[in-house]
């Protein structure tokens, strides 16, 4: 029987986080600030001082990205690992860049979401469990804000807030459905006004974009502050400047606005830093671990969340946009159990050899190559994770069909062989990172009109044929672009299930139209939020969630994380 990926974790002998520090980065002790052991944040000073001192000293970036999620799985995180180690194996100083994992999936369906099998970042249970708070910052500052609104409307209201235009909600890391929506206020004037009100996620506060799009802690103190909260009677907005709380908001996040150091299982560095969901933010670690990485490392191994059509595409559009990153090469993670289960094999059938279900599949996969290298200009390499199971017919139907697309697919066993199991992975990356191939293009341009953004994504990437939304949508993106927002990207919330706004329609489909339900600005975050479909923004339990194996024993050991 394999191993679990929490046995595996628990097993591996980790370097004390100084010595790796020092030893594979020239990062000095006193630019640490260590959590225990194994886990460290990394000084913004220090940081900013090494890129004035090596400013052209530039790591190769590389984005990994995949094909459509499907309960089935693609191992995105690990391969990012397994590409990172792998690379450190084959003589380049890589260091990878991933997101923080969300104790929402990790107690709800993920169960953990740092790699798995031999391709894991470590301390694995301090990873997927709370971390090093950065979270629960978030969290702090994003309520305090909340519960400052609430208290200036108890107290007057001076500022004149129309309490049906108030867009401050709560946030907990934790999925609640129950939270979704709530009444505040009751049980007296002593209690506050009565209003409508709700939760959302973690990380789909605008506090967790700023953090992860802030360049500095004045960056950061700036943005937060022009976060717009509400509105009065005459539609003027309201910020959290106006309020005066930016500089507390900041005061909480000072520490968490440092990025992380941790190691792989092979011991190779990893910065993990920041979370946004892709589904329903933009799904990206934050700019200051990824620019981090870049003048730490000759190669950076970077993740965007959820597949191509949404992680990737917001990376490219808004984070590579903000912060002038050109990505030198891509990777597309794909598995055939999922591209089976795109092509309609279900349940235990899609662990089954099945041609014709992988050829109904296929598009899907095609289409995500073609995004990366067609609309993006990235050089593209398919990862194509080895299974038990899986055929050599089944992988040569998925080489020939790239190789009419210009993409070499590369088969990895990193999950059960670690870093030795992606060298293939490895040389491929190098190769196109170092052909000069790249050459970034966006979605858009930043002249466009939100309209426009939103339907060059929907057109290019999803293969819609158009969009669409009610006229009070459409009323609420015109007065967005009248008031100068327009200047921003979108942000698209959808489900990650479907090229389309329905996650039951799996595969390439094409020539449908993406409904736009509701529109949220992200003025501190500088994009605009286009929610699509049924997409929820405080997710869910399932029936039967991970948090039911989860558990501890009498000497502390943690089980039940995967």
């Amino acid at each position: 029987m394999p191993r679990s990926d929490i046995d595996i974790a628990q097993s591996a002998t980790l370097r004390p986080v100084i010595e790796l520090a020092r030893d594979r980065l020239g990062i000095p002790p006193e630019a640490l600030d260590p959590y225990g052991h194994y886990k460290a944040k990394i000084d913004l000073g220090w940081l900013q001082s090494l890129q004035q001192r090596a400013p052209q000293s530039k790591g190769k970036l590389v984005l990994v990205t995949a094909t459509t999620p499907t309960p089935a799985g693609e191992g995105k995180t690990t391969t990012v690992v397994g590409l990172g180690d792998a690379l450190n194996r084959i003589g380049k100083r890589a260091v990878i860049a991933l997101r923080e994992p969300s104790m929402g999936p990790v107690f709800g369906r993920k169960g953990g979401a740092a790699g798995g099998g031999f391709a894991q970042v470590v301390p694995m249970e301090d990873i997927n469990l709370h971390f090093t708070g950065d979270f629960s910052a978030i969290a702090l500052a994003h309520n305090l804000l909340a519960a400052m609104l609430d208290n200036h409307i108890h107290h007057g209201n001076a500022l004149g807030f129309d309490t049906r235009q108030i867009y401050w909600k709560r946030v907990v890391d934790m999925n609640d459905r129950a939270l979704r929506d709530i009444v505040i206020g009751l049980g007296g004037a002593a209690n506050g006004v009565i209003r409508e009100d709700g939760f959302d996620i973690v990380v789909a506060s605008e506090v967790m974009a700023i953090l992860c799009l802030s360049e500095s802690l004045m960056d950061l103190k700036a943005r937060l502050g022009r976060i717009v909260i509400g509105r009065r009677r005459d539609k003027t907005p309201i910020l959290a400047s106006d309020l005066n709380a930016h500089g507390a908001m900041t005061v909480l996040l000072k520490e968490a606005l440092k990025p992380n150091l941790v190691q792989t299982l092979e011991n190779n560095p990893a910065l993990i830093h920041g979370g946004p969901f892709a589904n329903i933010a933009h799904g990206c670690n934050s700019i200051i671990a990824t620019r981090a990485a870049m003048a730490l490392g000759d190669y950076v191994i970077t993740e965007a969340g959820f597949g191509a059509d949404l992680g990737a595409e917001k990376f490219l559009d808004i984070v590579c946009r903000k912060a002038n990153l050109k990505p030198d090469a891509s990777v597309v993670v794909t598995t055939l159990r999922s591209l089976r289960q795109q092509g309609g094999a279900a349940g235990a059938a899609c662990e089954q050899p099945d041609l014709e279900a992988l050829k109904r599949g296929l598009p899907n996969l095609e289409r995500h190559v073609q995004n990366m290298r067609q609309v993006f200009g990235l050089p593209c390499v398919v990862a194509l994770n080895d299974r038990e199971g899986d055929t050599e017919p089944e992988r040569e139907l998925i080489r020939q069909a790239m190789r009419r697309l210009e993409a070499p697919v590369e088969l990895c066993r990193h999950w059960a062989e670690g870093g030795a199991g992606a060298e293939d992975l490895a040389r491929r990356v190098v190769e196109l990172a170092e052909s000069g191939r790249a050459s970034l293009r966006l979605a858009y341009r930043d002249d466009e009109t939100l309209w426009n953004k939103m339907k060059a994504v929907a057109r290019q990437v999803y293969g819609a044929a158009d969009i669409s939304a009610s006229p009070a949508v459409r009323k609420q993106i015109d007065e967005l672009q009248a008031e100068g927002y327009g200047r921003f990207p979108v942000c698209v919330a959808k489900t990650p299930y479907s090229f389309t706004s329905d996650a039951t329609k799996p595969g390439a489909p094409s020539g449908h139209v993406v409904q736009i339900r509701e529109v949220r600005l992200s003025a501190g975050a500088e994009f605009v939020v286009m929610i699509c479909g049924d997409v929820m923004t405080m997710p869910g339990l399932p029936k039967e969630p991970a948090a039911l194996r989860i558990d501890i024993d009498a000497q502390g050991r943690v089980t039940g994380l995967f």
